[in-house]
């Protein structure tokens, strides 16, 4: 069975999508309703910047959703079905698009929203993130647990467990600096400071999350076509409801992407198929589990490989 999965923020690059829309009206109408639901053109700072512009996280996120909703329409017009979907963060707003739950124009305009509340909650400066290789999830928590303990009032947590040994800390700037530290000494190979303009996936996050959950229950929400697993929780959402309040719950909470892929590849995901910009996903799937096929379609080269590869399996 496949599964389909959307990047998050971090996959952008100036001029992504500019090709598909050039070459398929599928693609290129997909950009359109973007600039209609959002005012202005979206499809212009995709396809060619400034580099600078794109990187503002209220533009970031509706980009990457426009991009990965093209390279989606486009698969499943070649015929790509999935039974399961799921998103790394702001990718889980395109896997309900997907799904179904969510309309197009009313996912970007609330990841605009959710951008823009999301980088408004925290002085630029104030937080950081940080990646720690090499060291499993307890010993990370251990590191964060020891900082707070010995630095009241600062915050620092596990915010993105996207793999054995990969998960990314978010917190207060001295705390995440404190605590990465500490990792280091538990036996982390590498602690990287990330150029992030928030601490995404932390208790930080909890006024954007306020901000953001009146407007996502005010949405017209529908019931997934195809489960979508949650970030929050790694459980499949099969109603308008519980979709809803896992993408509320996601803002302060961490993304559980390891846990995840487990539960589709438990629910009997074989094939992973990562639609949108990059292919970050696709490595961090095949260090969760070598034994699962992996794709990643961002172009007309890549969607041609996936269909034939997909094709001789049959």
């Amino acid at each position: 069975m496949i599964a389909f999965v959307f990047p998050g923020q971090g996959a952008q690059t100036v001029g992504m999508g500019k090709a598909l829309a050039k070459s398929f009206s599928i693609c290129r109408d997909a950009f359109e309703e973007a600039d209609a639901a959002l005012g202005e053109s979206m499809s212009g700072l995709c396809f060619e910047g400034p580099a600078d512009k794109l990187l503002l996280t209220e533009n970031t996120q509706p980009a990457i959703l426009a991009v990965s909703v093209a390279v989606w329409r486009l698969a499943e017009s070649r015929g790509l079905r999935a039974s399961f979907a799921a998103g790394h963060s702001l990718g889980e707003y395109s896997a309900h698009v997907a799904a179904g739950t969510l309309s197009f124009a009313d996912a970007l305009r609330t990841v605009r929203r959710r951008g823009r509340y999301m980088q408004e909650a925290v002085p630029v400066g104030e937080g950081a993130m940080a990646a720690i290789l090499g060291l499993d999830e307890d010993g990370v928590m251990r590191a964060c647990v020891d900082t707070m303990s010995e630095c009241p009032g600062r915050v620092v947590t596990p915010a993105n467990l996207n793999a054995p040994g990969q998960v990314l800390i978010a917190g207060h700037a001295d705390a995440v600096a404190r605590a990465s530290e500490r990792a280091k000494m538990l036996g982390a190979k590498r602690a990287i400071p990330l150029a992030v303009s928030a601490p995404f996936h932390c208790a930080l996050m909890k006024p954007a999350e306020d901000r953001l959950a009146p407007e996502l229950r005010a949405l017209a929400a529908s019931d997934p076509r195809i489960p979508v697993v949650a970030n929050v929780d790694a459980e499949p959402k099969r109603d308008a409801g519980a979709s809803i309040e896992a993408l509320i719950r996601q803002v302060s909470s961490p993304v559980r992407w390891e846990q995840v892929v487990r539960r589709l590849i438990a629910d009997g995901a074989t094939t992973f198929v990562e639609l949108g910009p990059g292919s970050v996903l696709g490595g961090l799937i095949k260090k969760i589990n070598r034994g699962v096929q992996v794709m990643s379609i961002e172009d007309e080269q890549g969607l041609g490989a996936a269909l034939e590869l997909l094709e001789s399996n049959r």
